[in-house]
């Protein structure tokens, strides 16, 4: 063993070592990812999983409309049935380590632009074909389309080239970008035969279970892929999603035993839930967020003051209180937290003030005409009581907020990144610029609030580019306070991700990527008894 590899082992055990801190001394060593990640691994106690059964979830936040494309994936039950059925090039593990999935090595070139993704060879998709670096290869092409419209593009726009050599994919970017691996574990990123781009809605994956019957907006069914290379995953023989968009008929589904797993438990129902027989109630902090979006280029919310007045009409602290009851924190109008790994948290909070929220609303000129926010149900739990909060504490700063409430089915079609100002959710990335480049970047077919700042976007690819650790937390810091003060979003929240689940079920994983761990409950979980 040399010295340098010598000294990462010994690195582990230094206090307070990161495992991002260790993967950057590792990558000045020129080590892959694969092997930094071994390195970094402890010893675990693990259950010994059972093998069999049906797991039946009860999920919400699905529509009638929902498609198996991945490219079109945009509410928490396509979410679910992507990772179900499909399978990325990395995973993200709950200690934020990479796990290695089609991908089995990674290497990077000193300056982070050239990226080496070695696909693993014997992993067969669910029509019995191999899957190919030239499937993964036209997989990433495609989200890279805007025609696509997918929801991955505005990561996939800092690639400058990308190609095949041997049992490898080369990514070439237009500037460095020491996140890349973690940004392929998106999950519209599912490696589809040929890509998907004859068929991309044909529901074809190389995941651990694949798509018997679907009925969007009502039910899902899968059975287990015979021949899935990890048998680590994929413990039951078949896995059936009922889609239930009302939360007390979901959690009525949970008690009753119609399902083993319920999610988007409202926290108003939680402690009460947790008293039933025969249930668990989890819960585990997240970059999950709920908020309220402005198109930043329709008016009325064109205008700052506007957006700024509207900012200052809502009480945190009593949202949080209220709504959430003690799962999750107070926001501060940006999508980042403390659970991402360069959060600084310089950023002075945002509080209630009726004051600045009727000074700004003066200045914006507005006409005293109703400002409509849309809302459903669905749009997160407890989200038409979010917005009656909202629209009380407008009220005291002489803004005229009208709440409209509309239907679950459509919401994400309809409603979601077309109308100008509607209650939304956030599952949170990973890492900042995947946030950043999903939802923010002003050429992101994801951009929910129609933000569009140049200087923003230049931070953005600086912040990429930047290798050494501080220099780019000042970055993302400079980032956050522009989006703070100019964009569109309206953060009051961050949430916990709540679930609800059958004693029966096994082999849970607090896990903070997204909900029912980040929507590998089928692939991890088993049921006894």
């Amino acid at each position: 063993m040399t010295d340098k590899l010598k000294n990462l082992r010994d690195t582990i055990a230094l206090p307070g070592i990161s495992r991002r801190g260790f993967l950057g001394t590792a990558s000045a060593a020129a080590m892959t990812v694969a092997g930094a990640n071994l390195m970094f691994a402890g010893k675990a106690n693990a259950q010994e999983p059972v093998k069999g059964g049906t797991l039946k979830m009860g999920l919400g936040g699905g529509q009638s409309s929902d498609s198996l494309d991945p490219a079109l994936a945009a509410n928490s039950v396509t979410f679910h049935v992507l990772r179900t059925f499909g399978e990325t090039l990395v995973d993200v593990s709950p200690d934020g380590s990479l796990d290695m999935r089609i991908a089995e090595e990674i290497e990077s070139s000193p300056d982070a632009k050239t990226w080496r993704f070695k696909i693993r060879q014997g992993v067969e998709f669910h029509n019995g074909e191999m899957v190919t670096p030239e499937d993964v290869l036209a997989t990433l092409e495609r989200h890279s389309d805007e025609e696509s419209q997918s929801g991955a593009l505005g990561i996939m726009q800092g690639i400058e080239s990308m190609s095949i050599d041997g049992d490898w994919l080369v990514v070439n970017l237009d500037t460095a970008n020491a996140d890349l691996p973690y940004l392929f574990s998106d999950y519209h990123l599912q490696i589809q035969p040929g890509g998907g781009r004859d068929n991309p809605a044909d529901g074809i994956g190389a995941g651990a279970y694949k798509i018997v019957s679907h009925e969007a907006g009502v039910r899902y069914t899968f059975e287990k892929h015979e021949n899935y290379w990890d048998d680590t995953r994929g413990h039951y023989d078949g896995v059936e999603f009922l889609i239930i968009n009302d939360s007390t008929a979901r959690m009525a589904a949970l008690q009753s035993g119609q399902v083993h797993i319920a999610n988007l438990v409202e926290p108003k129902v939680a402690s009460l839930l947790s008293r039933a027989p025969n249930i668990n109630v989890t819960n585990v902090a997240s970059r999950g967020h709920y908020v309220f979006i402005m198109h930043c280029d329709t008016a009325p919310f064109d205008n700052k003051d506007l957006r700024l007045a509207l900012k200052y009409a809502i009480n945190r602290q009593e949202m949080v209180d209220k709504i959430l009851q003690g799962y999750g924190t107070i926001g501060n109008d940006t999508p980042i937290n403390a659970a991402y790994p360069l959060f600084s948290g310089k950023l002075e909070q945002r509080n209630y003030d009726i004051e600045k929220a009727a000074e700004h609303y003066k200045a914006s000129g507005h006409d005293g005409s109703p400002i409509v926010l849309k809302v459903a149900d669905g749009a997160f739990p407890g989200a038409v009581d979010a917005a009656a909060l909202f629209q009380q504490s407008a009220a005291a700063a002489g803004i005229p907020l009208e709440i409209q409430r509309v239907p679950n089915d459509g919401y994400w079609s309809e409603v979601w990144n077309k109308e100008p100002f509607c209650a939304s959710y956030w599952g949170g990335r990973p890492v900042q610029d995947q946030m950043y480049s999903t939802a923010y970047l002003s050429t992101a077919d994801w951009n929910d609030t129609r933000f569009s700042n140049e200087a923003f976007d230049a931070l953005l690819l600086e912040a990429r580019a930047e290798l050494d650790e501080e220099k780019r937390i000042g970055l993302y810091d400079q980032m956050a306070e522009i989006l703070h003060d100019e964009g569109g979003v309206i953060c009051p929240m961050f949430n916990d991700f709540v679930e609800g689940m059958s004693t029966k079920v096994q082999g849970w994983v607090a896990d903070g990527g997204q909900d029912t761990m980040n929507g590998l409950a089928p692939h991890k979980t088993w049921l006894v008894g």
